[in-house]
């Protein structure tokens, strides 16, 4: 309710002119400061926090429910009311509500008009948010589900008792990340886009959402939802991380910790591919708790030089494939003189024995770590081909 007072504030100041928001059945929503002309069916709706019935049919009669963009409302005298600009805010094809200003001293303009269709999209997410929360108000279920990841244990007893999510039930958390690396105000909007349009799909498994300033989060009732229902309401490219389920809601935070911690990985090591659980990362499990552990120092001054990046390349691979010369041979489609070449290059130049088991493990651990740090990454081999 802030977030809308403060947009109407504003549109208004920037318009000259004061405005009203109501919600679909034309209830009040919020209004700006009425410091303009205003006609009695305005002040009777901001006292009332209605409109009247006589004054819903009018305006009805004049198409403001069928409408897509907006449209000009006739004054009519007798009721008391003003000619109007209404514009109806939607979310896909649902109609949420009507912003309406005052057509009169002077009329709207046409720039001013497209101004207030312009700020309409955040306007609909925060109504259709409202909408879906079930005993909570919206902002009250937003602060209940950041307080419940940060491991709140009363946050999980007030979204079971206001029916927001069943009881004994357990939840499983998925965080779904952009690749894009900064975040903006344009970004959020569209993952709050896509999280609203998901749990309208899902209603089912009682599904809560919260958009952090880097990634969205899900929460679901009972098993993960398919990483592809998430891939598909997000309007760009993400990348999916999904927690372990836990049997209560009280251990959101933990499933989250894990999501969030999959969803990175994922980012880092494209050939995980676009969804990673953390059930599953292998070793990335305990490499993302020892990401500011010193790397192997041969394996600095290789990555020092971009020229290396290649050697780093047929090493990693080498030492996924168990040190078998014949697979990495074939999975890097390289002639074997060339491979047993590359190798001995990087044991001279990481001074290392890839005859010593413990420096094998200690160069394998240090790559995937450079991995997780971005120090190191397929894009860099890429682009030094």
């Amino acid at each position: 309710m802030a977030d809308l007072q403060k947009t109407v504030d504003e549109l208004a100041a920037r318009l000259g002119r004061p405005l009203l928001l109501e919600d679909r059945v034309q209830r009040v929503v919020v209004y700006s400061e009425q410091n303009g002309t205003m006609d009695d069916v305005r002040r009777d709706s901001i006292l009332r926090r209605h409109t009247v019935p006589e004054i819903r049919q009018w305006l009805r009669a004049s198409g403001i429910h069928r409408a897509t963009s907006p449209l000009r409302t006739p004054g009519a005298p007798h009721l008391g009311l003003l000619p109007r600009v209404c514009v109806p805010v939607r979310y896909a094809d649902s109609l949420l509500g009507f912003l309406w200003f005052i057509d009169a001293d002077p009329p709207m303009s046409r720039e001013q008009v497209d101004e207030a269709v312009a700020v309409t999209p955040p306007i609909a997410l925060a109504l259709f948010h409202e909408s879906l929360a079930t005993g909570l108000a919206s902002h009250r279920e937003l602060e209940a589900v950041t307080g419940l990841l940060l491991g709140e244990r009363d946050a999980a007893r007030q979204l079971i008792e206001a029916g927001s999510f069943p009881q004994a039930q357990p939840v499983t958390v998925a965080v779904a990340r952009p690749y894009e690396d900064e975040p903006d105000d344009t970004l959020r909007l569209a993952l709050e886009q896509g999280l609203l349009a998901l749990r309208r799909r899902l209603s089912g498994h009682h599904a809560l959402h919260l958009v952090r300033y880097d990634h969205a989060v899900l929460l679901t009732a009972g098993p993960p939802v398919p990483a592809e229902e998430m891939h598909a309401a997000m309007p760009m490219p993400v990348v999916v991380g999904l927690g372990r389920t836990r049997p209560a809601l009280e251990e959101a935070a933990d499933s989250y910790r894990e999501a969030r911690h999959a969803a990175e990985v994922a980012a880092r090591v494209p050939a995980l591919g676009r969804t990673a659980e953390w059930a599953r990362l292998g070793v990335y499990r305990m490499l993302t708790q020892l990401s500011d552990q010193e790397l192997h120092p041969g394996l600095e001054e290789l990555l020092a030089d971009v020229q290396h990046l290649p050697l780093l390349e047929t090493l990693e691979t080498y030492l996924d494939l168990a040190g078998s010369a014949v697979a990495t041979s074939r999975a890097l489609r390289l002639h074997r003189t060339s491979l047993y070449y590359r190798l001995q290059r990087v044991e001279e130049l990481a001074r290392t024995d890839l005859k010593d088991g413990g420096e094998r493990l200690s160069l394998h651990l240090s790559l995937k770590l450079a991995r997780l740090s971005g120090r190191y990454s397929p894009r860099d081999l890429h682009n030094s081909a």
